[in-house]
Protein backbone atom coordinates (compact mmCIF):
# COMPACT_ATOMS: atom_id res chain seq x y z
CA UNK A 1 0.00 0.00 0.00
CA UNK A 2 1.34 3.19 -0.84
CA UNK A 3 0.73 6.40 0.80
CA UNK A 4 -0.06 9.83 -1.17
CA UNK A 5 1.85 12.39 -0.47
CA UNK A 6 1.51 14.67 -2.93
CA UNK A 7 -0.87 16.78 -0.81
CA UNK A 8 1.33 17.40 2.33
CA UNK A 9 2.12 20.80 2.23
CA UNK A 10 5.60 21.59 3.16
CA UNK A 11 7.03 23.15 6.33
CA UNK A 12 7.20 26.65 4.81
CA UNK A 13 3.30 26.42 4.11
CA UNK A 14 2.76 26.24 8.15
CA UNK A 15 4.96 28.68 8.87
CA UNK A 16 3.76 31.25 6.29
CA UNK A 17 -0.16 30.02 7.99
CA UNK A 18 1.70 30.78 12.03
CA UNK A 19 2.15 34.10 10.62
CA UNK A 20 -0.73 34.70 9.15
CA UNK A 21 -2.74 33.45 12.25
CA UNK A 22 -0.28 36.17 14.46
CA UNK A 23 -0.40 39.27 11.87
CA UNK A 24 -4.33 38.90 12.11
CA UNK A 25 -4.89 37.94 15.76
CA UNK A 26 -2.73 41.46 15.86
CA UNK A 27 -5.27 43.05 14.04
CA UNK A 28 -7.95 41.92 16.06
CA UNK A 29 -6.17 43.07 19.09
CA UNK A 30 -5.61 46.83 17.31
CA UNK A 31 -9.61 46.88 16.52
CA UNK A 32 -10.92 45.96 19.54
CA UNK A 33 -8.14 48.25 21.31
CA UNK A 34 -9.49 50.92 19.28
CA UNK A 35 -13.32 50.06 19.49
CA UNK A 36 -13.27 50.00 23.07
CA UNK A 37 -10.91 52.53 23.63
CA UNK A 38 -8.86 51.24 25.87
CA UNK A 39 -6.21 52.98 28.15
CA UNK A 40 -3.30 51.29 25.95
CA UNK A 41 -4.72 52.43 22.82
CA UNK A 42 -5.01 55.94 23.52
CA UNK A 43 -1.02 55.83 25.52
CA UNK A 44 0.03 55.15 21.58
CA UNK A 45 -1.53 57.97 19.30
CA UNK A 46 -1.57 61.97 20.02
CA UNK A 47 -4.65 63.75 20.57
CA UNK A 48 -4.95 64.64 16.76
CA UNK A 49 -4.78 60.65 15.74
CA UNK A 50 -7.61 59.95 18.21
CA UNK A 51 -10.00 62.80 17.15
CA UNK A 52 -9.09 61.32 13.13
CA UNK A 53 -10.08 58.12 14.05
CA UNK A 54 -12.70 58.51 15.94
CA UNK A 55 -14.42 60.98 13.39
CA UNK A 56 -13.82 58.04 10.67
CA UNK A 57 -17.26 56.79 8.97
CA UNK A 58 -18.97 54.07 10.65
CA UNK A 59 -18.23 52.30 6.96
CA UNK A 60 -14.66 52.54 7.43
CA UNK A 61 -14.64 51.09 10.99
CA UNK A 62 -17.32 48.18 9.51
CA UNK A 63 -14.50 47.50 6.73
CA UNK A 64 -11.66 47.92 9.51
CA UNK A 65 -13.70 44.64 11.25
CA UNK A 66 -14.39 43.21 8.40
CA UNK A 67 -10.71 42.84 7.28
CA UNK A 68 -9.57 41.91 10.19
CA UNK A 69 -12.00 39.27 11.71
CA UNK A 70 -12.10 37.85 7.87
CA UNK A 71 -8.53 37.22 8.24
CA UNK A 72 -8.85 35.81 11.78
CA UNK A 73 -11.06 32.84 10.20
CA UNK A 74 -9.53 32.42 6.79
CA UNK A 75 -5.76 32.13 9.15
CA UNK A 76 -7.27 29.57 11.38
CA UNK A 77 -8.63 27.71 8.15
CA UNK A 78 -5.69 27.95 6.57
CA UNK A 79 -3.90 26.21 9.19
CA UNK A 80 -6.93 23.58 9.01
CA UNK A 81 -6.39 23.30 5.52
CA UNK A 82 -9.66 24.28 4.27
CA UNK A 83 -10.03 25.86 1.25
CA UNK A 84 -13.02 28.09 2.43
CA UNK A 85 -10.18 30.05 3.74
CA UNK A 86 -9.55 31.08 0.15
CA UNK A 87 -12.92 33.06 0.42
CA UNK A 88 -12.33 34.43 3.67
CA UNK A 89 -8.86 35.75 2.48
CA UNK A 90 -10.79 37.57 -0.64
CA UNK A 91 -13.30 39.09 1.92
CA UNK A 92 -10.62 40.10 3.70
CA UNK A 93 -8.69 42.11 1.01
CA UNK A 94 -11.85 43.38 -0.21
CA UNK A 95 -11.93 45.01 3.18
CA UNK A 96 -8.13 46.08 3.38
CA UNK A 97 -8.45 47.85 0.22
CA UNK A 98 -11.87 49.98 1.30
CA UNK A 99 -10.17 50.73 4.56
CA UNK A 100 -6.72 51.79 3.69
CA UNK A 101 -8.30 53.59 0.18
CA UNK A 102 -9.89 55.47 1.80
CA UNK A 103 -7.13 56.05 4.27
CA UNK A 104 -4.64 57.35 1.03
CA UNK A 105 -7.58 58.69 -0.58
CA UNK A 106 -8.03 61.44 2.50
CA UNK A 107 -4.01 62.08 2.86
CA UNK A 108 -4.20 61.54 6.37
CA UNK A 109 -0.77 61.29 8.29
CA UNK A 110 -0.74 57.39 8.86
CA UNK A 111 2.15 55.19 9.23
CA UNK A 112 2.05 54.68 5.14
CA UNK A 113 4.65 52.31 6.15
CA UNK A 114 2.20 50.31 7.92
CA UNK A 115 -0.65 51.04 5.43
CA UNK A 116 1.34 49.46 2.26
CA UNK A 117 2.00 46.49 4.78
CA UNK A 118 -0.98 45.89 5.80
CA UNK A 119 -2.01 45.91 2.35
CA UNK A 120 0.92 43.70 1.21
CA UNK A 121 0.56 41.00 3.44
CA UNK A 122 -3.59 40.80 2.79
CA UNK A 123 -2.70 40.53 -0.58
CA UNK A 124 -0.08 37.89 -0.36
CA UNK A 125 -2.30 36.16 2.44
CA UNK A 126 -4.74 35.85 -0.40
CA UNK A 127 -2.36 34.80 -3.20
CA UNK A 128 -1.25 32.06 -0.84
CA UNK A 129 -3.99 30.50 -0.20
CA UNK A 130 -5.02 30.29 -3.99
CA UNK A 131 -1.48 29.10 -4.32
CA UNK A 132 -2.25 26.78 -1.72
CA UNK A 133 -5.46 25.65 -2.92
CA UNK A 134 -4.37 24.98 -6.11
CA UNK A 135 -1.59 22.50 -5.20
CA UNK A 136 -3.70 20.80 -3.30
CA UNK A 137 -2.88 21.49 0.07
CA UNK A 138 -6.27 22.73 0.98
CA UNK A 139 -9.97 20.60 0.91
Amino acid sequence: MTTNTTNKPPIWFWIVSVIAVIWNAMGVNAYLQQAYNTESYRAMYSEEQLEIAASMPTWITAAFAIAVFAGAIAAIGLLLRKSWAVKLWLVSLIAVIVQMGYVLMKGYESDMIMTIMIIAFALLFFWFSRMSEAKGWLS
